[in-house]
This record gives C-alpha cells, structure tokens and sequence, in this order.
C-alpha cells in the first residue's frame, strides 16, 4: 500500500516518505497513537518503499512505492521474505522466543529485498524478557534492518526501549477520513459510513466492530431528535426523548446497561450534528463537515440553531454524556435533555 493510497496523518507520512528518499529513516521507529487509526498501514507503506522495485515520487511524496510491482504486491499479500511482522499470539502476549525469531533473522543480509522490515505489532504485548531480548538489537541494529514498533500504549515499553525508538504519533482520524475509509476499503454506504465514523471516535477500527446499519437509524433518530426539540412545548420536547430512547444501536447489553450504551450511541451522533451546525455558521467549506450527506436537512436546522443556541445545546450533550458516565438514569437524563435544547 503506498503512502498515496492512505487516509490521514499527511505530515507523519510525508517525514517518512522523505527519510525514505533521502536515506535517513532511522534504524528503530516507534508508531504510536490510538488503536484502529492506521499506524500498521504507515508502516506496510514503509516496508513497500524501501523494497519497491519501481519507486515513483509525487507532489506529496518525495519517494513512493509503485504498488504494482512484484515486490510490492507480496509485502500486500504478507508473502515477502525480507518483511517479518510480529504480533501477540493466542495468549495476547508476544513471547520471547518469537523476538529472538526475528533478531537472529535480522543479523543476515535481506534475501531479495534493499531492506528487511521488522514490524512489532502492539509491541506493548511485549513480555519483559521479550523487550530486553529486543534492546540490544536496538543498541546495535543492523545495517540493512529497519525496526518498527507499533503501540497504542508507548509508556507500557521499557524505558530504555523507548529512549532508542525515536517516536512518531499518530493522531485520531477526522470523521471525513474515516468514513472515506469505510466506503472506500469496505465497502460501506455513504449513511452507514458517516454514522459509523461517529461511533468509531477518529478509529476505523472502532468504526468497523461498530454495527453500522442500526447506528445509520440512529443517526436519523438524531436528527429527528434535534428538529423536534427545536418546539417551544415542553409535551413535544418530552416525546423526542421517548423517542432516543426507543432506538435501536449497537450494543449486547441489557438492561439499563444497555438504555445507557444506546442513548450514549444517540448523543455522540447528535453532538455530531450539532458541531455540523456550527460549521455552517461559520460559512466553512462543506467538505469539512462530518455528515455533508445531511446538508440539506442541517441546512432546514440553521435558523433554529444559531450560533448561541447550538453551542449552548452541544454543552448539554456533553453534560448527558457524562451523567451516562456515571451512571445515571437514561430515561432521566433524555428528558433533562430535551428541556435544555
């Protein structure tokens, strides 16, 4: 996957696009940043680089892998014998002895490829002994390795594995990119896409444990939501909230465990519409809106929601959300709601 075909984290992969092109990647690099967010991708996108047989160079990148070539589309099939991927086993840790694997594997020249890539995926699965066997590869890595360490959780590593990892972050996707992702990758429509952005919270990961066609209902429940809570009745308020809590999400809980988890789902998407609603205040670009597939009905919203109105109701779903946090009523909590939107 060359670095032109990924989503996101545009100034991260343009460092490692030119590291790549003008030789100064760094023997040991560690990726971190939230899970789902596309750090094991950046470092395929590495690995198909530094081995590609026809690099090519763009407006974006100073060096890229073409994709297409034979080297290229091994390391895409996890075929390629110079990329060696470690990850957690059965147990959830990464043993010891599959570290010495790939450290005694890494002492020797690549058998075909410019470099050998070693990927530790949640390298912060490492045992103990797993990272201290590792550390003295890092002291003294070899000429034609490179190793990548990928982590949501970089202070789980041992000090001095870090001290020698020079650390790149990744950040959580904007929703726009990861619903690009899901329609694009998987295959999701545009509504089940934006809806399940939301719930993802910046990872595709999450995005896709996510069950996407409930929370698409639910992303209409919330508009819905939003445009009758604009009334000035409390009765018609109070209905909206029945109606929150009437939706169906993704959720296996039951009980008011689940009432929780549902209307959580429900908040986060209206939050979602509102902060879309303050974008358009502001007479910004529609391509930075999280849901410009609702343009026309947000748009139908505007005069409802002015600047005050909108930033005093996103406060309120905050407040929901943190009651919800600790444990309150959902059935309380939605009427508190409709009454302060």
């Amino acid at each position: 996957m060359p670095f032109d075909t990924l989503v996101g984290h545009q100034r991260v992969l343009r460092l490692l696009s030119r590291a790549v092109a003008r030789n100064t990647l760094p023997p040991a690099l560690l990726l971190a940043g939230p899970e789902g967010v596309g750090k094991r991708r950046a470092a395929l996108a590495v690995a198909e680089t530094l081995n590609c047989l026809k690099p090519r160079a763009n407006e974006s990148f100073e060096r890229d892998a073409c994709g297409e070539c034979e080297a290229c589309r091994r390391i895409a099939r996890s075929v390629h014998p110079d990329i060696m991927i470690v990850e957690p086993g059965d147990t959830g840790a990464i043993k010891i002895e599959q570290i010495r694997e790939v450290v005694d594997s890494s002492a020797y020249r690549p058998f075909e490829g410019r470099r050998r890539v070693v990927i530790v995926d949640h390298a912060d699965a490492m045992m103990a002994p797993a990272q201290s066997a590792l550390l003295k590869t890092l002291e003294e890595p070899p000429s034609a390795s490179v190793f990548l360490l990928i982590t949501s959780m970089p202070d789980a590593l041992l000090p001095t594995v870090r001290s020698r990892c020079p650390q790149l972050r990744f950040s959580q996707l904007p929703e726009a990119d990861v619903a690009e992702v899901l329609m694009r990758a998987h295959g999701y429509s545009e509504p089940d896409a934006r809806a399940a952005a939301v719930e993802g919270d910046g990872s595709v990961g999450r995005s896709l444990a996510a069950r996407a066609g409930d929370l698409a209902e639910v992303r209409q429940v919330a508009l819905s939501f939003l445009e009758r809570a604009g009334r000035a009745d409390p009765a018609s308020r109070l209905e909206t909230a029945r109606a929150l809590l009437a939706s169906k999400g993704p959720t296996g809980k039951a009980g008011l465990a689940g009432e929780r988890d549902l209307l959580a789902g429900c908040l986060r998407l209206v939050a979602s519409l509102l902060r879309d609603l303050s974008v358009m205040a502001t007479q910004a670009a529609p391509d930075v809106l999280a849901n410009p597939d609702l343009r026309e009905e947000l748009q139908r919203l505007a005069g409802t929601y002015d600047a005050r109105r909108g930033a005093r109701a996103f406060m309120a779903v905050d407040r929901a959300l943190a009651a919800l946090e600790s444990n309150a009523n959902p059935k309380i909590v939605a009427d508190w709601l409709a009454l302060q939107i």
